[in-house]
């Protein structure tokens, strides 16, 4: 599944590219990441420092509007995530743009008593330095219940804010 989830992205973002302007490049950056965990009357929450590498495209379909998918290999202590934001990048200024667009978790530890891959959903924004350096912080809201046929009333979702730097090439 993930592998046929990845597949359709790569082909979508690199057909998409074809016809339009397109930089490839890395990013790096830090992720202040939050679990909450409900059971019926008690929720608990947690927050953790780790930090992200990966790599991105950013597709020019305008003057103002971008289209920019990310593969992202997520550390947090023990974990190991693979992000999938494929997100709306709209210029709102010469060199600042606001982002959102959907986002993929895999698990890649295979965590017993958890799902593998979820969903959220990511905003923010990015400031563009200059042609090939930007920054840019976004918030990951985690939608999906990550707890493995879950009883009533039991739920466990991730989210984070996500701080760094690209470099496009």
């Amino acid at each position: 599944m993930k592998k046929i989830i990845l597949t359709a992205a790569a082909v979508f973002a690199f057909s998409f590219a074809n016809a339009q302007e397109t930089k490839f490049g890395l990013t790096a950056g830090v992720d202040f990441a939050s679990a909450k965990v409900t059971v019926p009357g008690v929720t608990v929450s947690e927050t953790e420092t780790g930090f992200y590498l990966g790599a991105l495209v950013d597709i020019t379909a305008s003057e103002k509007f971008h289209v920019q998918p990310e593969l992202l290999l997520v550390f947090i202590q023990d974990s190991k995530q693979l992000q999938l934001p494929i997100l709306a990048k709209i210029f709102v200024g010469e060199k600042f743009s606001i982002l959102a667009g959907p986002d993929l978790l895999f698990d890649l530890e295979n965590t017993e008593g958890l799902k593998s891959m979820g969903v959220g959903f990511d905003f923010g924004g990015s400031y563009d330095i200059d042609k090939n350096f930007s920054l840019e912080a976004k918030y990951n809201l985690g939608i999906t219940n990550l707890v493995e046929d879950a009883p009533n009333g039991v739920s466990a979702k991730i989210s984070g804010l996500f701080v760094g730097v690209n470099f496009k090439f």
